[in-house]
């Protein structure tokens, strides 16, 4: 998905921008007076398509932000346009021109062909300092991944990840909507005979709900942050968030568990209290490594 691209690249970027920076140091060189700018800018690049086959589009502007050769690109309906084309209010153009640096973007779509991009742009300058021309290279941002992260969220295990993953939240959506169904019919079992309920039968049926809005917020959490790849909030422990909702859930469920057994050990069978004292002692016991885990992740971070 996007966003866990994005993410990914985030944390990438700089490998990204020191290996593209390195490739287009290689293949681009200053051009002398007497060469004709147009024919051996259209040799360098292609020389850099060489380097770079993942690249979509490669082109060349001026020191105002004028492309000055047609794009070169291995797709057929990118290839040889845009040339004259005004791009000095783009922001590849302006960092590039302010920083009199290599710069690799932040993710956009593309006016070439609506993928999202990110582009390179390399400056040559001439003997006296002077800018003779940006080199640019627009690369997916999917291709990017694959090319600098062995381990891309588009890679065969990754892809396989995300398909185990989406099983494991579909088989246990179907456990927590049978619990669901049973917890419901238990309830409705009892009918309109309120005052004749079991008390027992109440805990049974409030266990069985609470069990299952527990696996759902599990389902829930592996799902989005796992298949869906949907952002984490800062600051809330990124990459140990399942683990942290999941043992969240079980606290929230036993906490109502030994509520529960409170209220009904006193009404029944006080000599039994001590054994919700104990659950209530086992909850507090993982509240407290649950704190401790948070706290460690983040000072890890």
């Amino acid at each position: 998905m996007v966003i866990q691209e994005i993410q990914e690249y985030a944390a990438m970027r700089t490998k990204a921008r020191a290996y593209l920076c390195y490739i287009m140091s290689r293949n681009i060189s200053a051009l002398s007076l007497h060469e004709n700018v147009e024919d051996v800018l259209a040799k360098q690049l292609k020389n850099l398509q060489e380097s770079l086959p993942q690249a979509e589009v490669l082109y060349a502007l001026d020191s105002n932000g004028i492309q000055i050769v047609d794009n070169i690109s291995k797709d057929k309906n990118l290839h040889g346009k845009r040339k004259g084309y005004d791009r000095s209010e783009r922001a590849y153009f302006y960092r590039t021109f302010s920083e009199h640096r290599c710069v690799l973007t932040d993710p956009y779509p593309s006016l070439e062909s609506n993928n999202m991009v990110v582009t390179s742009s390399f400056p040559v300058y001439d003997e006296d300092n002077n800018l003779l021309f940006i080199i640019c290279v627009d690369i997916q941002l999917k291709n990017i991944l694959k090319l600098v992260h062995p381990s891309s969220v588009d890679s065969i295990f990754g892809n396989f990840s995300k398909f185990v993953y989406a099983s494991f939240s579909l088989a246990l959506m179907a456990v927590a909507l049978l619990l669901f169904v049973k917890g419901v019919g238990s309830f409705l079992s009892f009918g309109t005979h309120v005052l004749s309920i079991d008390i027992n039968d109440m805990f049974k049926a409030t266990i069985l709900l609470t069990l299952a809005l527990a696996i759902f917020d599990l389902v829930k959490a592996i799902f989005e942050e796992e298949v869906l790849g949907k952002e984490k909030k800062e600051g809330s422990g990124d990459g140990h968030q399942t683990m942290i909702r999941f043992l969240g859930s079980i606290i929230i469920a036993l906490s109502i568990e030994a509520l529960m057994l409170v209220f009904k050990f006193a009404l029944t069978d006080p000599e039994k209290l001590l054994y919700a004292v104990y659950l209530i002692i086992g909850v507090t016991a993982l509240m407290i490594g649950l704190s401790i885990y948070i706290k460690a992740n983040k000072i890890n971070k």
